[in-house]
């Protein structure tokens, strides 16, 4: 009888000693986890929305769920330099055990406040320039993430508008230094291609919504002239803006984004916008299991999309030959 209890009490201290461990480790799966959010658009901003919900899903996919395992605070700044450096503060002063950065203003703002919580940002132009990582190879601190850029898409911009539009003479290239300090990095392929194409260029800097207008009045003065729009999130923010005053003032206008030509603007060339948001939450999900951001080289952009709105197209007087129609991805009519 003894004997019988004894090895009860052996056969239980050897199941605790079994289940303990067990335990913990579902314990630490299923830990809360934080992540931190900051973007750039409103929530009225039906792409910006989109584009969260793309993240929120591929992650959702890998096992994350909000409300589950894991906590998704997210700040909308509506393209305002005060807001994303507020915002940017809140959300790192929560403590997430990650961040994703939307655009170049997030990412600065976020990367001011902290150089140990982990990073992850996406549609960022020049993320070596901008001085956010070491190299695209080896990021070397705690931020990564994705490009919207690769050096010569400047210039593929103006070769596709003077494609679509043939009698192009003068084109301005729009942005807002505050929230595209990388526009430089752009010039050299856009002027290449303007010297191919005999086609003017003129730079013109933005700081504000009434500026932005008037510039586009200014431009829409001048005989066969058009718009290229730098990949900046206030033009996102204002693309309906840009796409009523373009229109008013007869401007073929080429966006960064398929948001500006579901807006009225003329054409778009960009980067897939949902692979690229699938891959920061690859990212966010390795580092939540993890790895170091450090670790995790910067990815540039491998698929685009063109889009061309028909629509404004015969708005303009345009006709679009059918072999620019053929490559498109979209058309809207």
């Amino acid at each position: 009888m003894r004997r019988r209890r004894l090895i009860a009490l052996l056969g239980g201290v050897a199941a605790s000693c079994v289940s303990w461990p067990l335990a913990a480790r579902a314990q630490q799966v299923e830990r809360m986890r934080g992540i931190g959010v900051l973007a750039p658009g409103t929530k009225v901003d039906i792409d910006q929305q989109s584009r969260l919900k793309m993240f929120q899903d591929a992650l959702q996919e890998m096992g994350w769920t909000h409300g589950r395992n894991v906590r998704i605070e997210t700040r909308l700044a509506g393209g305002s330099t005060e807001r994303f450096q507020t915002y940017g503060a809140e959300l790192v002063a929560a403590k997430p055990d990650v961040l994703l950065a939307d655009a170049t203003p997030s990412t600065a703002a976020l990367q001011r406040e902290t150089r140990t919580i982990p990073i992850v940002f996406t549609r960022v132009t020049d993320p070596v320039g901008q001085g956010f990582v070491a190299s695209m190879a080896r990021p070397g601190s705690n931020v990564t993430g994705f490009t919207n850029y690769e050096p010569d898409m400047g210039g593929k911009w103006l070769e596709l508008l003077k494609e679509a539009v043939p009698g192009i003479r003068r084109v301005a290239i729009i942005y807002n230094p505050q929230t595209a300090p990388f526009a430089g990095s752009f010039l050299q392929s856009v002027e290449a291609a303007a010297r191919a194409n005999g086609v003017a260029l003129v730079d013109a800097p933005v700081h504000s919504t009434s500026q932005l207008d008037a510039t586009i009045a200014v431009q829409g003065s001048e005989p066969g002239a058009g718009l290229l729009l730098h990949t900046d999130s206030f033009l996102v923010v204002h693309r309906d803006l840009i796409a009523g005053s373009a229109a008013r003032h007869r401007l073929p206008t080429i966006g960064p984004a398929a948001a500006f030509t579901t807006s009225g603007s003329l054409m778009s060339y960009a980067v897939d916008i949902r692979s690229m948001y699938r891959g920061a939450a690859s990212y966010v999900d390795r580092i939540l299991r993890g790895e170091k951001a450090a670790d995790l080289p910067v990815q540039g952009p491998t698929k685009f999309q063109l889009v061309i709105n028909l629509k404004t197209a015969k708005a303009l007087g345009l006709e679009i030959s059918p072999m620019l129609l053929a490559r498109a991805d979209e058309v809207i009519e």
